[in-house]
């Protein structure tokens, strides 16, 4: 199975983040998690979750989140730049920055590493790894435009959350399915989180 890095920061839009480790948990894939401060309590006042504690009693409260699934998971602080992931020498199929921040979006545009979200993008980047970017955020100021453009410029996949209608969704979690569908989309994983776009019959 393929080893992907997550990230969940402080936009709105937790619950991304959250059914997209899921999905890939389920289908037995490693993750590596990493929540940052912002996203935790972006992820507390949206979905009620509470993961906190060390790294090793936040994968347990992620698993009874997520009611066991499969896979492997671990998870790291924001500050801990002795991660696996903050080198390039640590195999990583793709990152997703699910939601991303304006600020995360500004932080990797400008190679800055502030944080291991930001080292980690980075260090996709200059592997040539896929790195997914879904960006929650609106209006959105020509300052988060250009630093979108110059992410789409290096190659990132920019997929801003938006969901479509076509498919008459009739609840809060198949419009969040629909963004996390096209998230694995672009993965090339297989799902059937949403139904796809055909012609009227």
């Amino acid at each position: 199975m393929a080893v992907y890095t997550v990230a969940i920061t402080g936009a709105s839009g937790a619950a991304y983040g959250v059914r997209l480790l899921g999905c890939l948990l389920e289908g037995g894939h490693h993750v590596h998690l990493c929540v940052t401060r912002e996203g935790g309590m972006v992820l507390r006042e949206e979905t009620g979750l509470s993961w906190s504690g060390t790294p090793e009693e936040m994968e347990v409260s992620i698993r009874k989140s997520l009611r066991g699934k499969g896979g492997s998971l671990r998870v790291f602080y924001e500050d801990d730049f002795l991660a696996p992931i903050a080198s390039g020498s640590v195999p990583v199929d793709a990152m997703i920055i699910v939601p991303c921040s304006m600020k995360t979006a500004a932080g990797v545009a400008a190679g800055s590493s502030g944080n291991l979200v930001e080292r980690a993008a980075d260090v996709t980047l200059k592997e040539r790894r896929p790195l997914i970017m879904v960006p929650r955020e609106t209006p959105l100021s020509a300052i988060h435009l250009r630093n979108l453009l110059t992410l789409a410029r290096m190659g990132v996949h920019v997929l801003p959350a938006m969901p479509a209608f076509y498919h008459h969704p009739k609840s809060v979690e198949e419009m969040v399915d629909f963004v996390v569908g096209r998230i694995l989309d672009a993965l090339k994983l297989e799902h059937r989180l949403y139904r796809r776009w055909t012609s009227a019959e």
